[in-house]
């Protein structure tokens, strides 16, 4: 996917946002690029404590966190709000729904469009069709996007549209 697409999600959006990312280097030059100056962006790097005696443990943290650097790339982020929690808890959500993102699996996809399709198809479901304990409603309903849950079959309506 190219850079267009985040400009047409970034044309949709009623508010101005708030992004937040770690530092890699690559999202430095794709947010600004696909928000222009209307965003709130911050990154926020961990630090880590030095090693101890440690067995080699293949997906642990290399140690414990022990601070985070926050820096304001663009606009004015409010620092309570500068955080990757809530897209890594996405991330891992993502990970134990989809099989082809387990990690040591099978379940990959041959082709990039059946990754692509698959995952549309889970964040449908996440944000339209699933009711969210903490929120007792949809996230889509939640943020005035919809005003009902959503079936399957609305999505599969959604899908034969979009074919035709």
């Amino acid at each position: 996917m190219g850079y267009g697409v985040y400009r047409d999600l970034a044309k949709r959006l009623k508010h101005r946002i708030q992004v937040t990312t770690d530092g890699h280097r690559a999202y430095l030059t794709a947010v600004p690029i696909a928000f222009g100056n209307d965003i709130d962006y911050a990154t926020i790097v961990k630090l880590y404590g030095e090693e101890k005696d440690r067995i080699e443990q293949r997906y642990s943290p290399p140690s414990e966190v022990i601070g985070a650097l926050c820096a304001v790339i663009k606009g004015n982020p409010d620092p309570r709000h500068i955080s990757t929690s809530f897209i890594e808890r996405q991330n891992l959500t993502m990970r134990m729904q989809m099989r082809r993102f387990t990690r040591l699996t099978n379940g990959f996809s041959k082709k990039i469009d059946n990754l692509q399709w698959a995952i549309a198809l889970h964040f449908m479901h996440y944000n339209f069709c699933r009711i969210h304990k903490a929120l007792r409603m949809t996230p889509a309903m939640k943020a005035g996007l919809s005003t009902r849950l959503w079936e399957i079959d609305d999505i599969v309506d959604l899908i034969e549209n979009e074919s035709n």
